[in-house]
């Protein structure tokens, strides 16, 4: 009896990664990650060339990237300004991260959510993203497409690609119209935020050339600080 309990168990296990490898040719979240992670390898193999030619030149965009993930689009474009990148660097590398990051997040929320692929240390990335798209939902369903391409443009705090491309699941848009949405409101907050930063980096290095560093530290400990509000107050709130 042992035995005959053991292997339908067995046997599904097997077949899970075949189904996975089905799942991501046949489904568009599964396309969508393949090109997500193709993006990712092309822009980390492109540094790691230029890392080679142009030493500097890349350590400045691999800390960029680096801010950027970790800190946000608006520090990650403060970071480039204040060393002298211009509009064109730090525009076009911030559309490639943004992208990335949402081509590559997007489906792998949904797989997660679908059981297809679990990942165990985003599950609470994954929940806290879900709860924030949770709260955020009934006022973008109010306005529409246009009520989530303003959400992702406006730039209050938990507002974005990443929260948006949840919430258009969430109200069940196609993935087509989901990702379009998403990514033009995000390339446009993008140019927002690169014309905002350099005329505020210009007129502040104006006065001392340390002081666009400065900004710069500044924006990322408002960020930190902000975050760790976001979280203790959500974390701390009483639960219905």
């Amino acid at each position: 009896m042992e035995e005959k309990t053991e292997q339908p168990a067995s046997k599904a296990n097997s077949q899970q990664p075949n189904r996975l490898k089905a799942t991501l040719l046949a489904s568009p979240e599964g396309r969508l990650l393949l090109i997500g992670v193709a993006l990712a390898f092309i822009y980390t193999f492109w540094l790691g060339v230029k890392l080679l030619f142009s030493p500097e030149d890349s350590q400045i965009l691999i800390g960029m990237t680096a801010t950027h993930i970790m800190f946000g689009r608006a520090a990650g474009m403060a970071f480039g300004y204040s060393l002298a990148l211009g509009h064109s660097t730090v525009i076009s590398n911030c559309i490639i991260i943004e992208t990335i990051l949402v081509l590559i997040f997007y489906p792998l929320f949904v797989l997660s959510w679908q059981r297809l692929l679990v990942i165990d240390w985003l599950k609470n990335i994954f929940e806290r993203t879900r709860k924030s798209a949770e709260a955020r939902k009934g006022m973008v369903r109010r306005y529409g497409i246009i009520g989530l391409f303003a959400f992702v443009w406006f730039p209050f705090w938990m507002t974005g690609p990443v929260v948006g491309c949840v919430i258009g699941f969430l109200l069940g848009l196609r993935v087509w119209l989901n990702m379009t949405v998403v990514l033009a409101g995000t390339y446009v907050a993008i140019f927002g935020w690169a014309f905002f930063l350099r005329q505020f980096h210009d007129r502040v290095a104006s006065y001392s050339s340390y002081a666009a560093m400065v900004l710069m530290a500044l924006l990322v400990i408002i960020i930190i600080i902000g975050h760790l509000l976001y979280r203790t107050i959500h974390e701390n709130k009483p639960k219905i």
